[in-house]
C-alpha cells in the first residue's frame, strides 16, 4: 500500500484519535494528533489556550501545525474537529492526502461527551445544541473535502479502521487500473 498521507475529519467524539492510532499502526506509518501536537508544543491544554488566547488564537495554532504535518509524507492525522473551519487548512489537507471523514449520529456524540469537562466548546448551558450546531454547520465542509464518509456510531474502532483499510486498497487499486 502507498505511504500517502491519511487525514481523519469529523466532529469531536467521532473516534479520530483511536481509529488513527490504529489506523497508523496497521498501515506501519507514524500517527499524529493535532490537538496533541498543539498542546505539547505550547506546553498547555486545548482549554487554556482558548481561556487565554480565544477560539481565534488557538485556531492560528492549529493552521500552523496542521500546514506543518500535512506537508510530511505517509502519516497518519487527526485532526480537531473544527480545524475544516479555515479555507486554508481544507486545502491543505484535500491537496496534501487522503481525507477520510468520520462520522456519527448527534444521539451518540450526546452519549461520548456527556461527561467529557476538556472539550472547551461544550462548556455551554446547552452541550447537545452546541452539537447539533456544530454539526450542521460543519457537515457540508467535512464533506467537501472527504474523499471517504465512514459511519463510527454502531462500530468499534477496529471495524472502522478495517473498513478505512478496505477503501483505501480499493483506492490503490483504482489507481492501478487507471494506469493500465
Amino acid at each position: 500500500m502507498s505511504k500517502r498521507n491519511i487525514f481523519l475529519i469529523g466532529l469531536m467524539a467521532v473516534g479520530k484519535s483511536t481509529v488513527g492510532r490504529q489506523l497508523a499502526q496497521s498501515l506501519k506509518m507514524p500517527f499524529f494528533d493535532a490537538d496533541s501536537e498543539i498542546e505539547s508544543r505550547t506546553g498547555a491544554e486545548i482549554s487554556w489556550i482558548f481561556d487565554v488566547e480565544g477560539e481565534e488564537g488557538f485556531r492560528n495554532r492549529e493552521a500552523a501545525v496542521i500546514d506543518e504535518l500535512t506537508q510530511q509524507a505517509g502519516i497518519v492525522l487527526a485532526t480537531g474537529g473544527g480545524a475544516i473551519l479555515r479555507e486554508e487548512n481544507r486545502r491543505h489537507l484535500a491537496a496534501r492526502g487522503i481525507v477520510v471523514y468520520l462520522d456519527s449520529s448527534i444521539e451518540k456524540l450526546i452519549a461520548r461527551t456527556r461527561r467529557d469537562t476538556k472539550r472547551p466548546l461544550l462548556q455551554s448551558a446547552n452541550p447537545a445544541q452546541t452539537l447539533r450546531d456544530l454539526k450542521r454547520k460543519r457537515d457540508p465542509l467535512y464533506a467537501e473535502i472527504a474523499d471517504h464518509r465512514v459511519m463510527t456510531d454502531h462500530r468499534g474502532a477496529g471495524v472502522v479502521t478495517r473498513k478505512i483499510l478496505k477503501l483505501l486498497e480499493q483506492d490503490l487499486q483504482t489507481a492501478q487500473q487507471a494506469r493500465s
